[in-house]
C-alpha cells in the first residue's frame, strides 16, 4: 500500500483509467484526495449543485480513510487496531480487531483458494525483500540490484495463509507464524472500495463513479441513463495512443494490474511489483491484465493473480468467478473475454 513520493506523483500523472463522462442533464461535479491508500482518489458526480455533491463526496472520502486505517501495514493510528497492529503481534498474541479487519481478511483467503495461491496476502515477508530492494534501486540506480534467491526463499517459509488465525466471535486475529507479515495490496483497495459502494448505494447514491488508484467503481448510471466511459490506460507510455480501450460501466468494477507504473531497472531489465508467490519473482508474460466485474475487491484480486498466470489458466478462474478479463501483450496486441468485449469499444 505504501508508495514514496515519486511513484504517487507518477500515479497522479498517468492513472490506467481515465474518466471521460459529463453528466448531461445535471452538472458533473469532481473531488480529489491523494492521502487515501497513498494513491490518487477521485469521486465524480451527477448532482444539480456542487453543495449536494462536496456533502456526499465527504462522506465517501470519510469511510474510505476509515478503510485505509484499518488496512494500512505502515502506520498505526489513535483509537484502533489496524493490520500494522496485528504484524507487530505476530506470534505473540490475538489482536482485537474491527469487524472491516475480518471481513477483509476471510474475503481475502477466498481469493486465495479461488487464484491457487497467486493471491496472498500472507506474503508480506517476501514482498517486503522486494519492496526495499526496490526503494534503494530507485535510491541508487547505478547500484541496483535483486534480493538474494536463499533470502527469497527464507521470507516465503512464513507464507502460510492459514496460520492467519480469525476468530469471528472473539472479534480477533492472531499470527501464528510470528515472522509472518500481511501486505493486503492486493486486495484491500478494491475490497474498501466495493464496501464503500455498496454503503452508498444502500442509502441511494446514484451517478457516481469512484476510482482509488485507478480501481474504478460506478454507482449507477448518469441521471439521463447513459454508461459512465472509462478509458483503460495502454501500458506502453510512449505510445500516441493513450488508451487502448474504452469501457463502458454502470454499476461495475474496472481493475487493472500493469508493470509500468511501479519498477525498477536492474543491469538494463525491468522488475515490478507483481510478484508470483510460487516463484517469488515478477513474471514478465503481460504488460498489463484489465478485470470488469460486479465486485471490485474481486477485479482487484484477480487482475494481481491472472498476470501471474497463463492465459489459459486465468481464463479459467475467471469464467468460474463470473468476471470479464483483457491480456496486454508487450507487443501492443491485445486479448480479451467475450465479456470483456461486450462492455468496451
Amino acid at each position: 500500500m505504501k508508495k514514496t513520493l515519486a511513484v504517487v506523483l507518477a500515479a497522479v500523472m498517468a492513472l490506467p483509467l481515465a474518466l471521460f463522462s459529463s453528466c448531461a442533464t445535471v452538472s458533473r461535479f469532481q473531488k480529489s484526495d491523494l492521502t487515501l491508500f497513498d494513491t490518487q482518489t477521485i469521486i465524480i458526480g451527477c448532482e444539480q449543485s456542487s453543495h449536494t455533491f462536496e456533502q456526499k463526496a465527504d462522506e465517501i472520502l470519510d469511510m474510505l480513510r476509515r478503510y485505509h486505517r484499518l488496512y494500512d501495514i505502515y502506520y498505526e493510528y489513535d483509537g484502533i487496531n489496524n493490520l500494522t497492529t496485528v504484524n507487530s503481534a505476530a506470534g505473540k498474541e490475538p489482536v482485537p480487531v474491527d469487524r472491516e479487519i475480518i471481513d477483509l481478511l476471510l474475503y481475502s483467503k477466498e481469493m486465495h483458494d479461488l487464484t491457487g495461491g497467486k493471491t496472498n496476502v500472507a506474503l508480506g515477508s517476501v514482498l517486503a525483500l522486494w519492496h526495499s530492494y526496490r526503494e534503494a534501486g530507485l535510491d541508487d540506480p547505478e547500484n541496483a540490484s535483486l534480493p538474494p534467491m536463499e533470502e527469497l526463499e527464507k521470507a516465503a517459509l512464513h507464507t502460510d495463509i492459514e496460520k492467519i488465525i480469525i476468530d469471528k466471535e472473539a472479534g480477533t486475529v492472531f499470527l501464528e507464524d510470528p515472522e509472518m507479515r500481511l501486505d493486503v495490496g492486493a486486495v484491500a483497495k478494491g475490497y474498501a472500495v466495493e464496501m464503500t459502494a455498496r454503503y452508498f448505494e444502500d442509502k441511494g447514491y446514484t451517478g457516481y463513479a469512484l476510482s482509488v488508484g485507478g480501481n474504478v467503481r460506478c454507482l449507477g448510471a448518469k441521471p439521463n441513463g447513459e454508461k459512465w466511459e472509462i478509458g483503460i490506460q495502454n501500458p506502453d507510455l510512449s505510445s500516441d495512443k493513450a488508451f487502448y480501450a474504452t469501457a463502458y460501466l454502470t454499476t461495475e468494477a474496472l481493475v487493472t494490474s500493469g508493470d509500468y507504473q511501479r519498477f525498477y531497472t536492474v543491469a538494463e531489465k525491468k522488475y515490478h511489483h507483481i510478484i508470483d508467490p510460487h516463484t517469488l519473482m515478477p513474471k514478465s508474460t503481460y504488460a498489463a491484465v484489465s478485470v470488469i466485474s460486479e465486485h471490485s475487491g474481486l477485479a482487484d484480486a484477480l487482475s494481481t493473480a491472472l498476470f501471474n498466470l497463463s492465459e489459459e489458466e486465468g481464463l479459467a478462474i475467471a469464467e468460474k468467478a463470473g468476471a470479464h478479463v483483457a491480456w496486454v501483450y508487450h507487443d501492443g496486441s491485445v486479448k480479451m473475454t467475450d465479456g470483456f468485449k461486450a462492455l468496451t469499444k
